[in-house]
């Protein structure tokens, strides 16, 4: 006779994904599927395991819905950094920047600079494992892993540009596709919908850089297309009843205002779901977030859009080894640093007192498009061979100098190089604002950028960080509003069957401590050795002893902050398709 539950979790603090109450019940897990809820007590006799959740919450596992784990998922399909925080499914193709059409080199090229992971480990790694080409052939090799959490994925217009143009002619601004180009895209696109894809991710934003030698610096593919271009292929996507995704150009903040009237319906048409990165007090555009949650507020209520801005709950808390950080794309002279790949050329370039003039210019400006403020008083070395500068700022060590801060920044970079390791906080520095866009009925809680920057920014546990703030001595919200918001809110959204806690669910289900939550520092700072890259050390989170396990499909994939031996190595997780 089969045992009535695989695992039994007995008197938890229920919260179901819904949005409803918590209680306290038990939970029989059978077959990869919840098979009961109950608040009078299930026999334990009845269970193969039993874990005791008294005075712990039990929820849906956390969705991440922005993430580039796209290369990872080739080397180390654990995905342990997410997995270890409670995070049971995770969303790739972000940005445009997908990695099913496009030949290996190709999509090596359009990945590694952007995401700012070493080309040498992806390249090769594409080169050996790429066996497919199109959507069915994608989605079967994410079938075929040893996934740890759940996988849903975008299809991305650059790659979308490049299967059907080649990458050169999608990055040149005078080339336009053909129609039978663009037939192709809308082909393709139709053709991932069919299986399961969530929808389409773009890039407007001209900051982001191709990788490579024979492209290198010119912008994302997507970037280049015309808005005849988007339109065409977002209203397949609004008849398929699909998803946008996408970043606007932050050196035109109107292009934002394009995306809501994508999604709206004007009343004549219907209205198509976007999501656009992201939703945050950012330093250097003060008051942006309540602008745009303005105008925002008007397209859904009036207009009937279905838009949602993407947000973090925590800090935006950045590292940069000297001068390869994401920021720096930014202005002209960051941009001609980036583009050179060799430390002496840099060096070179960073002597020329020209280009130092250039460089002061580019940090003057005030105005124009940025995320970074520009602000070396508000840049502090964490790291480097002369010991004395670390905890300093780069204006205090500028000042004790005599120095204009940039050319002490520039003499740093000179002489230590990438070892020079210094942080800042772009953006979420003010609690009362992050406290009021959280609650917004136009943020969808994401934006880990998971998988990516691998030495510049670590927001693994975002799930944590917006719990904790239920828990603090004047909460943003109730935990059960929180952890709808990081599940089940999600899962509706995007019509995928995941982020709730019923019989007849996948038992994707964590376990964490409220106490523990509530006293630990979620911005510690940590690193770890990426194994599959080298041992490159990354930027992650610990917070040991608050998740006390994840369950995936059932199975243990974390407990007691320790990795199950089986995580990365049979399949816990599966490919999500998004419900038709």
């Amino acid at each position: 006779m089969p045992t009535p539950y695989d695992m039994l979790i007995r008197r938890g603090t229920v919260f179901d994904g819904t949005g409803a109450p918590p209680r306290i019940a038990d939970i029989g897990v059978r077959d990869g599927h919840i098979v009961a809820i109950s608040e009078t007590p299930l026999a334990e006799a009845d269970a193969a395991k039993v874990m005791d959740a008294n005075g712990l919450w039990v929820t849906p596992g956390f969705i991440d819905i922005h993430t580039h784990y796209d290369a990872e998922l080739l080397l180390e399909p654990g995905l342990q950094e997410s997995v270890r925080h409670g995070v049971t499914t995770c969303f790739v193709g972000s940005c445009s920047i997908s990695m099913i059409y496009s030949d290996a080199e190709d999509a090596s090229d359009i990945f590694t600079r952007v995401e700012s992971i070493p080309r040498e480990y992806v390249l090769p790694a594409l080169r050996e494992k790429k066996t497919w080409n199109d959507a069915a052939s994608y989605v079967a090799h994410l079938q075929s892993l040893p996934l740890g959490p759940n996988i849903a994925s975008y299809m991305g217009h650059s790659d979308l540009r490049v299967a059907a143009m080649g990458l050169g002619r999608s990055v040149d601004p005078k080339q336009v596709p053909t129609e039978a180009e663009l037939q192709l895209m809308e082909k393709h696109l139709n053709e991932g919908i069919d299986h399961g894809l969530l929808g389409m991710s773009g890039m407007t934003n001209p900051w982001d850089k191709v990788d490579g030698d024979r492209y290198r610096s010119s912008a994302l593919p997507s970037v280049y297309a015309r808005w005849s271009e988007y339109r065409r292929l977002h209203k397949l996507l609004r008849r398929r009843g699909a998803i946008l995704q996408s970043a606007p150009n932050l050196n035109n903040p109107i292009n934002a205002v394009f995306y809501l009237f994508t999604s709206a319906s004007l009343a004549v048409r219907r209205r198509l779901k976007t999501t656009l990165i992201t939703l945050m007090d950012v330093k250097a555009k003060p008051k942006i977030d309540i602008v745009m949650g303005a105008v925002t507020r008007f397209f859904n209520a009036c207009l009937g859009a279905s838009f949602r801005w993407q947000a973090l709950p925590q800090p935006f808390q950045v590292y940069a080894d000297g001068i390869d950080f994401v920021i720096f794309e930014e202005f002209p002279a960051g941009e001609a640093a980036l583009h050179l790949k060799r430390e002496f050329d840099r060096q070179k370039l960073f002597a020329s007192p020209d280009y130092r003039t250039k460089f002061k210019t580019d940090y003057k400006k005030k105005w124009g498009g940025r995320v970074w403020h520009r602000d070396f008083g508000d840049a502090h070395v964490i790291d480097c061979p002369d010991k004395s500068l670390v905890g300093k700022t780069i204006r205090q060590i500028a000042d004790e100098r005599g120095e204009h801060e940039v050319d002490t920044f520039l003499d740093l970079v000179i002489d230590h190089g990438p070892r020079l390791r210094w942080s800042t906080l772009i953006g979420n520095h003010n609690p009362k604002r992050v406290a009021i866009n959280l609650n917004q009925p136009y943020a969808i809680m994401g934006f880990s950028d998971a998988g990516a920057h691998l030495r510049n920014m670590a927001f693994y546990n975002f799930g944590l960080a917006l719990l904790q703030l239920t828990v603090q001595d004047a909460p943003v919200m109730t935990p059960e509003k929180a952890v709808w918001r990081l599940t089940g809110e999600i899962a509706d959204w995007y019509d995928l069957d995941t982020g709730k806690l019923a019989p007849g669910a996948q038992a994707d289900i964590v376990l964490l401590d409220p106490v523990a939550l509530k006293r630990t520092r979620l911005d510690r700072y940590a690193e770890a050795p990426f194994e599959a890259m080298g041992g490159l050390q990354r930027v992650v989170n610990r917070n040991d002893g608050v998740i006390r396990c994840t369950l995936i499909r059932g199975q243990l994939a974390f407990e007691n902050d320790t990795p199950s031996p089986l995580l990365g190595k049979q399949a816990m997780g599966r490919f999500l398709a998004r419900r038709p």
